[in-house]
């Protein structure tokens, strides 16, 4: 693992620690070496992450698309600022570029890609850790749905545990580092093929 796509809001949202550990986030990817992989905005919580890893000497690749860097919210002085046509595209790019995945407190844009990231390693498409950072209870919500989903026979146990959860920036890079791909996926082989 050389590098990390942080997922996050583009906006603060209303919590003083939402922005801290933002902030945290993007100095220990630069204190553990690991290159910053995100939207590329230098607004809300993601602009804090890219921020706090510029100032900490860390290497930051920011991903957005032409209509968001026409916006002026792109950080111009990310170490590599690359402007795409779409979202996908956007998506995909970060995809190749990470190692690891990590969402922090966000909205639909977060959401989107922490589940289409999800469903890629569901699916096989990638072997890679994902994780969220439950900043003073964030996801609680969404953790509980996922596990409805599961108890409802709708998520398999297997693929519930392909998202890894910590409640602090240390406990995540140790989750991260410790974390081993699962095997490969079986969701639709026939019985005999498992």
């Amino acid at each position: 693992m050389t590098s990390v796509c942080v997922f996050c809001g583009s906006a603060s949202g209303l919590r003083a620690e939402y922005t801290d550990a933002a902030r945290e986030v993007g100095r220990a990817l630069a204190a553990r070496n690991l290159a910053l992989v995100y939207g590329g905005g230098r607004v809300g919580l993601m602009g804090q992450v890219a921020q706090a890893a510029l100032a900490a000497g860390g290497t930051v690749v920011g991903v957005i698309p032409h209509a968001l860097a026409k916006k002026e919210i792109a950080q111009e002085d990310c170490t590599e600022l690359i402007v795409v046509d779409t979202m996908h595209e956007r998506k995909a790019l970060m995809a190749d570029r990470a190692g690891a995945f990590v969402a922090l407190p966000g909205g639909f844009g977060t959401l989107d890609e922490l589940f289409e990231i999800l469903t890629w390693a569901q699916l096989g498409i990638h072997a890679k850790p994902v994780a969220v950072l439950n900043v003073r209870g964030f996801f609680a919500p969404l953790l509980a749905l996922l596990d409805h989903m599961t108890a409802e026979g709708l998520l398999r146990p297997v693929h519930r545990e392909l998202l890894l959860v910590a409640d602090s920036v240390p406990e995540l890079f140790d989750k991260l580092t410790a974390w081993t791909p699962p095997a490969p996926a079986t969701k639709w082989a026939r019985p005999d093929e498992r």
